[in-house]
Order: structure tokens, then C-alpha cells, then sequence
């Protein structure tokens, strides 16, 4: 079967109801939740209440270890991660999905690969726990890597990976090459567009120069059977165009899945 499109609540951020209510506009088959300072997003019974009022099912639940979020729910990185899997858990969601530490979360990061062993269910009973590929931004004109794990762009330590388009074209790789060294551990895909010259960009699919069509086809070619998200910033658009932004990509996901 084609995988679902869904919607990350990401692409409205912060804003968790506006997210739902556009996916169920555009028709997409769910949505990840991000968990931010949005009470929308912050516990099992007020996202069951967005799924009850917009009939949207919850694909996948994304941790809040965002710069700007790393106050939600404590300053403990792996308090956080444990809580998400919980709520994933709760609402049957069957994806969690979680960036490597930064590096000044010492402690968290010398225990992080056994953690999300610890966490992950292969076998059901619970969501798989996915590590997102990242990328290195611009400080005082040099390029600098604020995460643990990126020297190993594949995360070879790790049963499952998401992996994110516009992080790649931020990071300047290969996104093809990329996609071959994680090969059938990418379990979820984060589908946005980026031209790769001004950092995290997460344009609408078909905007940037990520050769995004021959990507679904090499997953397609290993029976991927995971979800593509829509992770496109459309709360940065004019608001005018955001809802036809949103049914764009999903039409282009659609057609470059089959789904």
C-alpha cells in the first residue's frame, strides 16, 4: 500500500488547533503533533479532543527538544523523550520521533542511543522511537555542529530514523546519498523543500531544488511503508496562500508516493 500523508502541527507553529483544522480541510490522512508551549499539544486528552472535533488521527508525536521548546514539560531531556513515547503510547499513535542531543546535554547524550533502544517497540505494544537526521548552522561566519551524532550521518546505532529533507539540504548533503547510507531504517520521512543556501528552510515540495521525486521513488524501490509528513512552514506565508499551500503538497506528495 502507499504510505499516508500527513501534516506536522510544526508547519503552523505554534499553533496545534490551527494545524488539525487545516488538515482536515486539505484532506490529509492524519497529523504528527509537536509538542510545544501550546497546551493544544501538551497532553493525551487535549490532542484526543482536537482528533475528536476534527476527525484527524494522530500518525506520530514529536518530542519538544527544539531550541524554543526546551522549557516544555521540564529541562529534562530524557523526562521529555520518555513522556512523549508515553503519550504516543496513549493515544495510539505509533511513531515517536526525536533529535539527537546537543552537545552541552552531556549527560543525556552518553545515555541517548541505549534510551531509545530502551523505548523503542519493534514488536508493538508501543511507538517506534525514530532518531532525526540534523544539521550544522552559521556562527560568527563558520559553520558550527551543535548536535552529538551528526558525525555519523547515517545514525548507524539506531534501529529506525526519520529522516528530514530540508535538515539534509541544510546540512548541504547529498539527499539521495543520504537516503542510501540510512537505507531501510528510514521509518518516517519529514517532506519539505529547500534551496540548501539559507539554513532550515522547509519550503512547500517542488519550491526549492531537493530532488524530492527521485527520493519517494528510491524509498518507493525499497517498499518503504512508513509516513510522509508534510513539515512545511506555511505559518510564515502570507495568509492568504497558506491553505493552497498546504493542498500543494499534499497533491505533490500524493502523486510522487502514488498514495
Amino acid at each position: 500500500m502507499p504510505p499516508e500523508i500527513v501534516l506536522s502541527t510544526a508547519s503552523f507553529f505554534p499553533d496545534t488547533e490551527l494545524a488539525f483544522r487545516m488538515a482536515a480541510e486539505c484532506g490529509y490522512d492524519g497529523v504528527e503533533v509537536m509538542v510545544n508551549h501550546d497546551r493544544h499539544s501538551q497532553s493525551p486528552e487535549a490532542v484526543r479532543a482536537l482528533t475528536d472535533r476534527f476527525g484527524v488521527r494522530i500518525r506520530a508525536v514529536h518530542v519538544p527538544c527544539l531550541v524554543v521548546s526546551q522549557h516544555v514539560w521540564g529541562w529534562n531531556p530524557e523526562v521529555k523523550l520518555r513522556r512523549s513515547v508515553d503519550m504516543a503510547r496513549a493515544i495510539g499513535a505509533g511513531i515517536g520521533v526525536v533529535h539527537p542531543p546537543f552537545r552541552w546535554q552531556r549527560g543525556y547524550a552518553e545515555d541517548f542511543r541505549d534510551l531509545v533502544l530502551q523505548l523503542d517497540s519493534p514488536n508493538g505494544g508501543g511507538p517506534r522511537v525514530t532518531v532525526e537526521n540534523m544539521f550544522t548552522v552559521e556562527a560568527l561566519g563558520r559553520r558550527v555542529d551543535p548536535y552529538r551524532w551528526n558525525d555519523d550521518a547515517a545514525f548507524s546505532g539506531f534501529p529506525v530514523l526519520t529522516l528530514d529533507t530540508s535538515h539534509a539540504g541544510a546540512a548541504r548533503q547529498d539527499l539521495l546519498e543520504l537516503h542510501a547510507s540510512m537505507g531501510d531504517r528510514v521509518h518516517h520521512l519529514h517532506l519539505s523543500d529547500s534551496t540548501a543556501t539559507r539554513g532550515d528552510e522547509h519550503l512547500p515540495p517542488g519550491t526549492g531544488g531537493l530532488p524530492l521525486t527521485e527520493l519517494a521513488q528510491a524509498m518507493l524501490a525499497r517498499s518503504f511503508g512508513g509516513v510522509v509528513v508534510i513539515e512545511v512552514g506555511f505559518g510564515r506565508l502570507p495568509e492568504g496562500s497558506r491553505t493552497s499551500a498546504a493542498r500543494d503538497s499534499l497533491e505533490y506528495a500524493r502523486v510522487a508516493f502514488g498514495s
